[in-house]
């Protein structure tokens, strides 16, 4: 179209840079056509079209401010939360050992009269073994006594009453010798 215009411009004689009359109605109508289409249909779409793109963008950054708002309420709950339960943990831990001390104590006390009443009787024990040694070896003086006594006086001890009488004499001598010689 361009060459037809040209050609027939070459041909008339004319000025090719100025357009000829039909051409100039035609650009201006087609000209007047295009910007009442885009005024009266596209714009409105594109000014739709970017409201929504912006109530979007402006939808996210808020919700994504309250997003944020919430887990930094979230966080520092959980702080707390945890704080708390080290507090509680700390707490439990000094119970434990308060206790653990109460128990050792109480071992301790039933481990003592345990080894008291061991002792005691061990004691007990020791002292009636004693008394029977003492008991056995006073008879076995006794009689080896008055045997003696009897060798050596001449005459025999055999009455049990009189020989009774000379040993507890003769220990009751030997013993208070003896507390007198630890004194």
């Amino acid at each position: 179209m361009i060459k037809a215009a040209t050609l027939l411009a070459a041909e008339e004689g004319a000025n090719p840079l100025i357009p000829h009359t039909y051409e100039l109605v035609v650009g201006i109508f087609s000209f007047a056509v295009v910007v009442f289409v885009v005024g009266r249909m596209l714009v409105p779409r594109i000014q739709k079209t970017l409201a929504e793109r912006t109530d979007a963008i402006e939808g996210g950054i808020r919700r994504a401010e309250e997003a944020q708002a919430e887990a930094q309420a979230l966080q520092k709950r959980y702080s707390e939360q945890l704080e708390e339960a080290r507090r509680d943990a700390a707490r439990l831990r000094e119970e434990a050992r308060e206790q653990a001390a109460q128990i050792k104590a109480e071992l301790r006390e039933e481990a003592q009269a345990e080894a008291r009443r061991l002792v005691e009787a061990a004691h007990a024990q020791i002292e009636a073994d004693r008394q029977a040694a003492f008991a056995q070896l006073r008879t076995e003086i006794g009689r080896l006594s008055t045997d003696l006594a009897g060798r050596i006086v001449g005459e025999s001890l055999e009455d049990e009453v009189r020989q009774s009488r000379i040993v507890d004499r003769f220990l009751d001598e030997l013993e208070s010798s003896n507390v007198q010689a630890v004194r």
